[in-house]
């Protein structure tokens, strides 16, 4: 009876193991394969392309190819500013949250959780028209004020793309840590109230330590985010193609490489290559922030 049971509770994983398999295993399986290969074309590279086994030709370019490098270390660089700050105004939302009564912070909570709603490509139009100096409203209230900024100017694409993701990932993340916030044992509040605690005290010597798992799951979500970053860029491209090049971000190069290049083997390397790399950053958080917690 307990194997039968056994059983039936696995009958329902079964459509997430299929979803798993056909959706995430076997594409990076088929990328691993075609990351074997090359296209060649003898002679003067008029006669027909051949395909031939190379083995880790494509992963030694790709270790080597400056620009996917760099593209890496940018966006790296862009997380380790953009992400704490994501999380640090996600933090402050969900605190003032847990700090009113449940049917206000109900209405207040659906209304943070409005950006995630909208698809990310459709709020990045939306900003990218907000930041245009011919129909946006930013730029004349920046002249109002006394403002001379530019948007898509090169020292100002990344704080720019940087307040888009922000705006809209905020509600998710404060999300899932008011979630944490609520399995708080309420009896420690009232305990440190009657010590003479305030409640800026006790946000900090209680409530931050309970939701550390919460900011370690959300900012290791956000990193393997950043990392892939695509959309934004690419639309900036579109307007100001002398600040945003074709290898902006790691993912526009594969893009690239795949879809204008035609170069699928090499793409389905570099595909390779960042997936290894997100791994890798994710297990090196984990680890880390682990230790930091025991």
């Amino acid at each position: 009876m307990i194997r039968s049971q056994r059983w039936k509770g696995a009958a329902f994983t079964v459509p997430f193991q299929l979803g798993f398999v056909f959706l995430y295993l076997l594409p990076i399986g088929y990328a691993v394969y075609q990351s074997m290969f090359l296209q060649k074309q003898s002679g003067l590279g008029l006669g027909s392309a051949t395909k031939e086994f190379v083995g880790l030709e494509n992963y030694g370019q790709g270790l080597t190819d400056a620009a996917f490098m760099t593209s890496i270390l940018r966006v790296v660089l862009f997380a380790c500013v953009q992400t704490p700050f994501m999380l640090l105004v996600s933090l402050v939302l969900a605190l003032a949250l847990d700090a009113v009564t449940s049917k206000v912070a109900g209405r207040f909570r659906i209304l943070l959780l409005v950006p995630y709603m909208i698809p990310g490509v459709v709020a990045a139009i939306v900003w990218v028209n907000l930041y245009s100096p011919e129909v946006g409203p930013l730029t004349p209230l920046g002249e109002l004020f006394g403002f001379d900024w530019n948007f898509f100017a090169p020292s100002m694409v990344w704080p720019a793309i940087g307040n888009l993701l922000t705006w809209h990932g905020i509600g998710y993340n404060m999300v899932i840590i008011y979630s944490a916030l609520q399995g708080v044992p309420r009896e420690l509040f009232e305990a440190a109230r009657l010590d003479g605690a305030s409640e800026l005290r006790i946000a900090l010597s209680i409530k931050v330590p309970f939701v550390r798992g919460a900011l370690v799951l959300t900012a290791l979500l956000s990193i393997i985010q950043m990392l892939q970053i695509f959309n934004e860029p690419a639309l900036f491209r579109n307007v100001t193609p002398q600040t945003v090049s074709d290898s902006f971000t790691p993912i526009m190069i594969i893009y690239n490489q795949a879809f204008n290049a035609g170069n699928y083997h090499y793409a389905a390397a570099l595909s390779v290559l960042l997936a290894l790399i997100l791994g890798v950053a994710s297990f090196l958080f984990y680890r880390l922030t682990s230790r930091e917690a025991d």
